[in-house]
């Protein structure tokens, strides 16, 4: 076996225990006789697995009684329609916070039910940065604030949540969910798609508080009520089971690697050893400010876009994966997700110093 060095912005990264634990149970789950891709969706089986990753979710986050966990599908991006169908009124608004393109798809979407406020944005900095408290233009009144944690494409971060009063906050955690310990109290709603730290695509993980579902409006269409996914546990329609599997077998791992706060120590020193070889010298430049930057893709540029293809060549030559810039802006990214060792930031670290030294 050889793996490379996976940098991939997602699916990305899975830990190899899991992995390995996927490939001994592929042909039968133990004691089942079938494997987990054969099994029904109303099995017994099935429901203890779904139990017990929910279990384990309330006991990594601290997911207090007042929130249900449903496992749901269509990524994030389904979850931008279902938020304003659910929660935004037809005569209200909701406050947006805008740090990237994903924020501004779930503007788009928002902007098809009701009216939409931009209650902050750095977009004429290219989403360098994330706003300042003092530049938030939050409405006292409005149906939620919602903002998107971590910005795979910028390479920024909301390192605390915003303080946004008694309205109710609205969290797309996609890119950092798992990867720090959150107070789950101050959120009525947080969801991410699983592939970047929680699992493999293709189940989105959703946190919504009891009392905010008395809000939903009757008449929607049922797949995309959220109060359908809560009476029925995440088992309306067939869920993705395999994805669900392998989601409780990483929160599993995260469990034996002693919880959030050391996973989360664990990938402060990787991005802070990352971002130091970046600092180090006028060759390599991070594209975030330094106080927006996020722990979790870490964007830089060289000097020349003839040297950055040169880097990607020789990266991927040398073991390196998945570090082209996003396709809409460009340059070096290095996600650096939970299940991404050391041994990987040390080996990217090596071969960055080497090729400013031959290059620089």
């Amino acid at each position: 076996m050889n793996r490379c060095h996976n940098f991939n912005a997602g699916p990305a990264v899975l830990p190899v225990p899991v992995l390995e634990r996927i490939r001994d149970e592929m042909l039968s789950l133990p004691g089942v006789g079938m494997s987990v891709l054969e099994i029904s969706h109303r099995s017994t089986t099935f429901e203890t697995i779904l139990a017990a990753a929910e279990d384990r979710l309330r006991r990594l986050l601290n997911v207090p009684d007042t929130h249900h966990i449903l496992f749901l599908q269509g990524g994030a991006s389904l979850q931008f329609s279902m938020v304003p169908l659910n929660f935004l009124p037809r005569d209200g608004s909701a406050d947006y916070l805008v740090t990237g393109s994903w924020s501004e798809k779930a503007v788009e979407e928002a902007r098809k039910v009701g009216r939409v406020n931009l209650a902050g944005t750095t977009k004429a900095e290219n989403y360098a940065r994330i706003p300042k408290p003092a530049e938030l233009r939050l409405d006292p009144t409005a149906a939620y604030v919602h903002f998107t944690s971590n910005n795979t494409i910028f390479g920024t971060q909301w390192h605390t949540e915003p303080e946004v009063g008694d309205v109710p906050l609205v969290c797309d955690a996609s890119s950092d969910f798992l990867s720090r310990p959150l107070d789950i109290r101050k959120y009525a709603l947080i969801y991410a798609g699983a592939q970047k730290n929680a699992g493999p695509a293709g189940v989105t993980i959703v946190i919504v508080r009891d009392d905010w579902l008395r809000r939903i409006p009757d008449g929607l269409p049922t797949m995309l009520d959220y109060r359908t996914h809560v009476k029925h546990r995440s088992l309306y329609n067939t869920p993705p089971v395999f994805a669900v599997y392998v989601v409780g077998l990483v929160l599993e791992y995260l469990e034996a690697q002693g919880g959030l706060a050391v996973v989360s120590a664990a990938n402060a020193e990787k991005a802070a050893r990352l971002y130091a070889v970046i600092d180090a010298g006028g060759f390599y430049r991070g594209t975030a400010e330094r106080d927006s930057r996020s722990l979790m893709n870490v964007c830089f540029r060289l000097p020349t876009p003839e040297l950055e293809q040169m880097f990607l060549q020789e990266s991927s030559a040398n073991g390196f994966a998945g570090l082209a810039g996003h396709r809409s802006v460009g340059g070096i990214r290095a996600s650096l997700y939970n299940a991404l060792p050391m041994d990987s930031v040390m080996a990217l670290i090596d071969f960055m110093r080497d090729f400013a030294r031959c290059h620089g």
